[in-house]
């Protein structure tokens, strides 16, 4: 019995053993042995080259055999091997020993998108035959997307209404970009018509390459439909091919307006129904009506009041009507209209006068905005009141340097045939009286005029079509008074010009015009600017 025990315990004590060798030999190696990380930027612009360091270092006291590296790059890069993974036989690892590993590549996504890498070492330490592995990961963000994409859109559309409209893209990336993806979604109720450059299947376009400040415009046709009041949105995406993926780089939305309007007593100022008026215009009013009713009227009068700073009462002028000025108000009587003597039903006739607004329409202070002049009608027992709304005013001011301003610049001042020269372009904008939106400022650049890529902000809305020569700043947004008491907004950017032809002043910049969509009036507003040459090394302005 006693044998029996000592044998049982003996081959216990060798189970034991073997098992707790395995165990040792299992964990001896804990993952701090061989240490591994990934060192690189944690902000990067998208297309940019970046740099990730591979660093590993050996803590033990063995050396570790047939080590293996496998660095995987972001999903959504570009490395020089045009690979996602890149794997490296190290050998020999020996105790102490530390070494840094570079692999170069450029992120693609959108803003804020996350993008990561990840590193893995496998290796046998000397003398064991079980095979251990590490892995570690290093998270970059895409901060900045050298990318604009812009609609150019109204922001109110009548129902049953044809409508064009254009999409603007443009490309201050360093790398070029090909397999370029282009979608449009419309709102369920829109109609398709036609494109130009005709779409693949009236959702999307392709674009072969798109260099460093290289961009182009789709123009769509089509037909809304809606409510007032409705709200309706386009969407539209920017993003590159790649093996059957669609990377998104850059995506927007537009929301538009349905609007149906109608009208009781009708009045035209300068023939039209929804006149916007501008300080020191002569304004010609007439005043229709009609009798809708089934019943006749007679020996009507016609009283128009006037009310509002901006009118010049002195030049005030009516035919067949007596002006008051007193109470500022106009009255026209049977006597001298035959219609206001007798209105059958369905008949109707007009009234007129004019009178100008003051020339000189002072600056708005903080609380002054949205401007107006209003008349009220009263015939009869009815009374229909008019409101004529004042716009803004929008002001480009236009400054070209070589010496001064945001960037350096080169060349011979006055350019020479054949020979670089860089200029600063810089437009500062400026809003007086009301809100003003998706204001843009266009230009044509003449075919020997080109942007250098040097544009600041670096995040300004800035788009050229090389087909058309015309490049857009998107100002976007401005309230009233913007510029007029604060800093106004800006852009910088350098063109280069390389003259073919001898002449005394070369154009630089034509059709300049300034726009934008009144939120007060609902109506667009467009100024002309002043040309812009090499004899133009000083501000000009355009309002």
């Amino acid at each position: 019995m006693t044998r029996k025990l000592n044998i049982a315990i003996i081959i216990s004590a060798l189970i034991l053993g073997v098992i707790g060798f395995w165990f040792y030999q299992k964990n001896i190696f804990s993952k701090d042995i061989l240490k591994l990380e990934i060192l690189g930027p944690r902000e990067a612009t998208m297309g940019d080259e970046i740099q990730y360091t591979v660093r590993y270092k050996n803590n033990g006291k063995t050396a570790l055999e047939e080590a293996k590296l496998n660095f995987e790059y972001p999903e959504n890069s570009i490395s020089d091997t045009n690979s996602q993974i890149a794997e490296q036989n190290r050998g020999d690892i020996y105790p102490g020993e530390e070494k840094n590993i570079t692999f170069k590549t450029r992120l693609f996504g959108k803003e804020n998108e996350l993008e990561e890498a990840k590193a893995s070492v496998t290796f046998r330490p000397k003398n064991l035959k079980a095979v251990y592995s590490t892995e570690t990961s290093f998270t970059t963000s895409i901060n900045f997307v050298p990318i604009n994409l812009e609609f150019d859109l109204p922001s109110k559309l009548e129902s049953g209404r044809d409508v064009s409209f254009s999409l603007n893209y443009f490309s201050n990336s360093n790398w070029p970009l090909s397999n370029i993806g282009i979608k449009v979604n419309y709102p369920p109720s829109f109609e398709f018509s036609e494109s130009t450059p005709k779409s693949l299947d009236k959702n999307d376009w392709q674009v072969d390459l798109l260099n460093k400040t290289e961009g182009g415009r789709i123009t769509i046709s089509g037909k809304i439909f809606g409510q007032p009041s409705e709200q309706q949105i386009f969407n539209a995406q920017l993003g590159i091919w790649r093996d059957g993926n669609f990377i998104l780089l850059r995506e927007i939305n537009k929301a538009v307006e349905i609007i149906n309007p109608s009208l009781y007593i009708s009045q035209n100022i300068n023939d039209s129904s929804q006149y916007v008026a501008n300080p020191g215009e002569l304004l010609h009013y007439e005043i229709s009506f009609k009798n809708i009713g089934d019943q006749p009227f007679q020996n009507l009068f016609l009283v128009t009041r006037i009310e509002g700073n901006a009118y010049d009462l002195d030049t005030l002028k009516t035919t067949d009507g007596e002006f008051r000025k007193g109470d500022r108000s106009i009255v026209w009587g049977s006597n001298k209209v035959s219609k206001l003597q007798f209105l059958g039903p369905n008949e109707e006739n007009e009234v007129e006068f004019w009178v100008n607004l003051k020339k000189d329409w002072p600056i708005p202070g903080p609380s002054d905005t949205n401007p107006s002049v209003k008349d009220e009608v009263i015939l009869g027992q009815a009374q229909q009141d008019f409101v004529t709304k004042i716009n803004s005013k929008l002001e480009l001011i236009q400054n070209l340097l070589f010496s001064q301003g945001a960037f350096q610049n080169s060349g011979p001042i006055s350019p020479t045939i054949g020979q670089i020269t860089t200029y600063t372009v810089s437009w500062q904008v400026k809003n007086y009286y009301n809100d003003v939106k998706n204001i843009k400022v266009k230009a044509i650049f003449p075919d020997n005029v080109n942007l250098t890529g040097e544009i600041l902000p670096k995040d300004a809305h800035l788009t050229f079509d090389q087909d058309s020569r015309e490049v857009v700043w998107e100002v976007g947004d401005l309230s009233a008074h913007t510029g007029i008491s604060n800093t106004p907004p800006e852009i910088d950017f350098q063109i280069k010009i390389t003259p073919n032809q001898s002449v005394t002043s070369f154009k630089l910049i034509d059709n300049v015009s300034i726009s934008g969509e009144d939120t007060w009036t609902g109506q667009d507003l467009e100024i002309s600017a002043p040309s812009i040459n090499t004899n133009s090394l000083q501000g000009t302005s355009g309002t």
